[in-house]
């Protein structure tokens, strides 16, 4: 039962009832148990584990393929190699985990699924959902680099893969979008069509860097600004209304006050990365407190009446976040003081 003297957060996210829209993404915290009980501690509604990724399984069958039902082995040398019994893939290792966090948390947890290629590993969203998850995040990209390859073909191959999953499972699915769709209010409608429950935006990939010391192509680790989430602010205050898909906003959101920007826009519930990473779980409950704070403040009773109160369709000038917005901003730009053009 909310206290009826502080304002309700609770929300709904794929069908799940959640005690508040503060939801962790995946990240590496979810690989051990202990971090994962410090943010639920911290208030986190539900968690998105870590994924599994389409290579990671692809390599392991490989592996067994080499060294356990190769009908190419030697006789002589098939003695000497290892039993399956002992082989743990990061399938097992996957799964494993999920029953550990299903049997501690009291919370949701949502498995992650990551790849592109429709070779039939989303099956394992099966075993998933045997496994104890209350929702699979199917995350698809391809890096489109071929020239040949159009976007209509590549957007077939992701609602490919999602009717593969619905397919095999009962559980809700969202789908993790990157913001490189040409009309993605239209990629949506599709998703929702193939019978996603979800979708989350945005994806913020890792991009490679030169180092001009070494001239290599390096790996970085990049951490996530509140501006980041201004991307995604938009785009959830354009599809709120216009979907009946639950809405997730990922990506810069490190303080109450992102995460308000994201629920008026029309979130359903907000997802923390960066924010965890660098800060630790004690963030979740900052942002939760700084919530309840403005809500009371401003004397809105619930995260309900809060969702959407600010997306394109409750405007009273649609434009806000359309084209003109754009023009806005650089019609209102000046040179910082002191600097002379």
């Amino acid at each position: 039962m909310a206290d009826l003297n502080l304002p309700d957060l609770r929300t709904t996210y794929l069908g799940l009832a959640l005690k508040n829209p503060i939801v962790p993404s995946s990240t590496p915290l979810s690989r051990a148990l202990d971090p994962v009980l410090h943010l639920e501690d911290a208030g986190a509604a539900a968690i998105v584990m870590h994924s599994l990724f389409e290579e990671d399984v692809v390599n392991d069958e490989r592996m067994m393929d080499r060294f356990l039902v190769n009908p190419d082995t030697f006789g002589e040398s098939a003695g000497h190699l290892p039993a399956d019994a002992g082989y743990q893939s990061k399938l097992d290792t996957y799964l494993e985990q999920i029953e550990r966090l299903k049997a501690r948390l009291s919370i949701p947890v949502i498995a992650s699924l990551n790849g592109s290629s429709p070779s039939g590993w989303v099956e394992l969203g099966r075993e998933m959902e045997a496994a104890g998850a209350d929702a699979l995040e199917l995350n698809a990209w391809y890096m489109a680099s071929d020239p040949a390859l159009g976007a209509m073909a590549l957007e077939e191959r992701y609602l490919a893969l999602l009717r593969e999953l619905k397919a095999v499972v009962n559980i809700p699915v969202t789908m993790k979008l990157s913001p490189f769709f040409s009309s993605l209010p239209n990629f949506v409608a599709q998703v929702e069509a193939a019978g996603g429950a979800g979708v989350s935006l945005f994806n913020r990939f890792f991009q490679p860097d030169i180092d001009l010391a070494t001239l290599q192509v390096v790996d970085r680790v990049q951490l996530s600004t509140p501006a980041d989430g201004l991307l995604t602010m938009r785009w959830i205050a354009l599809l709120h209304g216009h979907t009946g898909l639950s809405l997730a906003a990922t990506g810069g959101v490190h303080g109450a006050d992102d995460a308000l920007k994201m629920l008026l826009a029309g979130a359903d519930v907000v997802h923390m990365a960066s924010a965890l990473l660098k800060s630790g779980p004690q963030c979740i409950a900052t942002v939760l407190e700084g919530m309840t704070r403005w809500m009371a403040e401003r004397e809105y009773e619930s995260v309900a009446q809060l969702k959407g109160s600010m997306s394109q369709r409750k405007q009273a000038d649609p434009s806000a976040f359309a084209r003109a917005a754009y023009l806005n901003a650089i019609d209102s730009f000046s040179p910082p003081p002191g600097v002379r053009y």
